[in-house]
């Protein structure tokens, strides 16, 4: 039986065995400070994003990639908050990908699928978790993604070469979500052939593997720099939550 056919032959709850898996070995850089545990609304960032993901009908375990310092206090506020998917907090990499990969190697060997999300993204909602995750049931691989707004433009030497098509372009968003053979090969393959990838998606389209989009959210943002932070309090008092 296909993964398709064990999603809707069963209930929701009773879809696809699906671990997330949580890159947050990051440096914050140009946060200036840890981001991980930064208040947002008075809860911890990190904490945040662990309980949406908690709250997927879909997601069975949780596994955490993150900085060695971290991983003390980052157990302490997971038991504190009385979280029960989580259940393996690693070291992660020198890169996003070696981090995503470490935590992937983790995971339950019996799981279908992974969801790889951002730790520093903490606005995504279960709606657009589960959409990803049901996708990816269906085709293998898929990311929720919003269109661009703004114009693109590729330069080169701060001279404009052409101007791309913005019908045709999409900022692609957490969690990216594969089946579990396939973005465990897929990133092994990266990071052994030395390849440049930006996101998972990349290390799976690399083999010629199409990955679909579902529909993201404005709101899901990744929190890179302080402005972002004052950005996601916005959001949460429009969503009557601060």
């Amino acid at each position: 039986m296909g993964l398709l056919q064990r999603l809707f032959g069963r209930q929701k709850s009773m879809g696809p065995r699906c671990t997330a898996v949580v890159p947050a070995a990051g440096r914050s850089l140009r946060m200036g400070e840890d981001k991980l545990f930064l208040s947002l609304g008075e809860v911890p960032m990190i904490l945040r994003t662990l309980r949406t993901l908690e709250s997927s009908g879909y997601i069975a375990e949780i596994v955490i990639a993150t900085q060695e310092e971290s991983i003390v206090p980052l157990g302490q506020l997971c038991k504190d908050a009385a979280l029960t998917k989580v259940t393996k907090i690693v070291v992660g990499g020198e890169t996003r990908a070696a981090s995503v990969l470490a935590g992937i190697r983790e995971a339950d060997p019996t799981t279908e699928l992974i969801a790889v999300h951002d730790g520093d993204r903490p606005l995504a909602t279960v709606g657009l978790i589960d959409a990803a995750i049901e996708k990816a049931a269906e085709r293998g691989a898929a990311a929720p993604a919003v269109p661009v707004k703004d114009t693109v433009k590729r330069a080169v030497g701060g001279m404009v070469e052409t101007t791309l098509d913005r019908s045709e372009l999409f900022a692609v968003q957490t969690p990216q979500v594969f089946e579990h053979g396939l973005i465990l090969g897929a990133l092994e393959k990266a990071i052994a052939d030395g390849a440049a990838i930006t996101d998972d998606c990349s290390a799976v389209e690399r083999l010629g593997v199409p990955v679909c989009l579902t529909e993201g959210s404005y709101d899901n943002i990744k929190l890179t720099t302080p402005e972002d932070l004052a950005v996601a309090e916005a959001i949460l008092e429009r969503w009557g939550l601060l």
